[in-house]
């Protein structure tokens, strides 16, 4: 199926796929009068002086504002907000579907970390929870960081922390099937952005493994003088016996774990051939992974996964973020937390008890899936 071209139909024949549901009939002048003027009026001065109870008198239970600049949109890069607005919408609607949860796509046409900040804050009051989405790194650290000290409703930026949870879900039951423990393993990460910053984090918090992250110029090390902040940062957690040379290089020396958030065809069979006996092959570069299963199973690969829904194992942020959201919501969770993120890959790893090479995590429409994942946010 040419799903590129299926969308463009679908999309020209809805005019977008999201909109707004009433939870009441206004059929009645009765009730025109109890949701708008007069009886508003009450409400308003209600809550104005008892702000503690806004979310008991309005939607801020159930409302996230999914928010991008459009600066680093799917495998597309800057394409600004109209090219992000289709996605977000996408975002809303699987808010939605899976977690009942009312989101509005909302696309920004400023790009400096101060401009984003500013909107982000002016419009906060209006929702429950901010679900950040493509944006670019480095710009996309400052702007979280700065929301979750000065907002108190929960901040996420969905393109680093969902991408962590589920490929740490993976990895946890994809050491079942060879054996291995995470905390001995070696990992290379191709791609030092948003998502493979956030994925060497979560790793390194949750078992320490011995981590090296190659980005265009080769392996991030203490002996580049080519390192903006953020790469720096990453060596407090990767590379600590400070080698240099190209991702073949590294892949080589006995890999156990390649886990890619870069770009196509980056990783060649040979690459495979050369990592330790059963590697572990997570190429999660959209909508072409870094290297196609069937060509790393051949070179040998135990357990192979992308981020597509057309192939098993799909490291896909839809299996997080509803049920993150919904457990802050419902729960009053001001801020999520590391320990909060490695819950939710832990019962999202333990919806599959008896994984095999092709299922090692499961999927979006698995049932209880938000459920399980909404009781650890607490």
């Amino acid at each position: 199926m040419d799903y590129g071209k299926a969308a463009l139909d679908k999309h020209k024949e809805l005019k977008g796929k999201i909109a707004v549901s009433l939870k009441d009939t206004l059929d009645s002048k009765e009730k025109m009068s109890v949701y708008y003027t007069p009886g508003v009026g009450t409400v308003s001065d209600y809550v104005a002086k008892h702000p503690e109870e806004a979310r008991d008198y309005t939607w801020l239970n159930n409302s996230v504002a999914v928010v991008s600049d459009g600066s680093a949109v799917l495998g597309l890069g800057d394409i600004g907000p109209y090219g992000a607005l289709p996605v977000m919408e996408g975002k809303a609607m699987l808010f939605k579907h899976f977690a009942g949860i009312d989101a509005v796509p909302i696309v920004l046409n400023v790009h400096s970390a101060d401009e984003i900040v500013a909107a982000v804050k002016a419009i906060a009051p209006s929702f429950g929870g901010i679900n950040l989405e493509d944006i670019a790194a480095p710009i996309c650290f400052e702007v979280e960081e700065r929301l979750k000290k000065e907002l108190s409703i929960p901040v996420f930026h969905d393109d680093q922390h969902g991408t962590a949870i589920v490929t740490l879900a993976g990895l946890i039951n994809a050491m079942k099937i060879t054996g291995r423990k995470l905390e001995d393993a070696k990992i290379v990460i191709s791609g030092a952005g948003a998502a493979g910053t956030a994925i060497v984090k979560l790793l390194h918090t949750y078992a320490k493994p011995r981590m090296f992250v190659v980005d265009s110029k080769g392996i991030i090390s203490k002996n580049r003088g080519d390192l903006n902040t953020e790469k720096k940062k990453l060596l407090e957690y990767t590379n600590f016996v400070g080698v240099d040379g190209s991702l073949e290089d590294i892949l080589a020396e006995g890999a156990d774990i390649f886990i890619g958030v870069s770009k196509a065809g980056l990783l060649t069979p040979e690459m495979v051939k050369s990592m330790d006996k059963n590697p572990i092959i997570f190429a999660m570069a959209n909508p072409t992974p870094e290297i196609m299963p069937d060509e790393a199973k051949a070179a040998g690969a135990a357990v192979v996964a992308t981020g597509r829904s057309d192939f098993a194992n799909q490291v896909n942020n839809s299996l997080a973020f509803p049920g993150i959201f919904r457990g802050a919501l419902d729960n009053k969770v001001s801020q999520i937390t590391d320990a909060h993120k490695i819950a939710a890959a832990e019962a999202i790893a333990s919806l599959v008890p008896d994984p095999t090479p092709e299922e090692i995590i499961p999927g979006p429409f698995t049932g209880g899936l938000v459920e399980a994942v909404a009781a650890v946010v607490k």
